[in-house]
């Protein structure tokens, strides 16, 4: 009998809000510690982490000038990537999109004011048309 009054207050803390509530915050703290950490390294001089600061630093701004923008669902964020697009130019894309709808190609941003054939060679690579 006292092995069955265990498991009946096992269950019954469970349904408890109190038992509910830390399985909740158990479950969440597992996935937190699961996820995969990066610690940065630990450096001998300041030079040293400077360096790789600088190198991540690199690396990161090659992958976020490497991706694609979709100038036809692009917001101003992703449009502020590209180069020689700043805020202004951004909206007026957007504006010209809301307007007239997509673009058909890559070389139509030209009809945006503000926006020539050098900005579009400049970053050509970057820039897709899709619907």
């Amino acid at each position: 009998m006292n092995a069955n009054n265990r498991a009946g207050n096992s269950g019954l803390w469970l349904r408890s809000g109190v038992g509910l509530l830390f399985l909740i915050c158990a479950i969440i703290l597992i996935s937190i510690m699961a996820t995969s950490v990066q610690a940065a390294p630990c450096f001998d001089n300041p030079k040293s982490a400077y360096n790789y600061l600088l190198a991540q630093e690199k690396s990161e701004n090659q992958a976020r000038d490497q991706a694609t923008v979709n100038i036809n669902r692009a917001a101003e964020g992703e449009l502020v990537s590209l180069n020689g697009i700043g805020s202004s130019k951004a909206q007026e894309i957007i504006l010209y999109r809301e307007m007239f709808g997509d673009f058909k190609s890559v070389d139509e941003l030209a009809k945006v004011k503000g926006i020539g054939a050098k900005t579009i060679e400049k970053n050509r690579a970057r820039m897709r048309v899709q619907n």
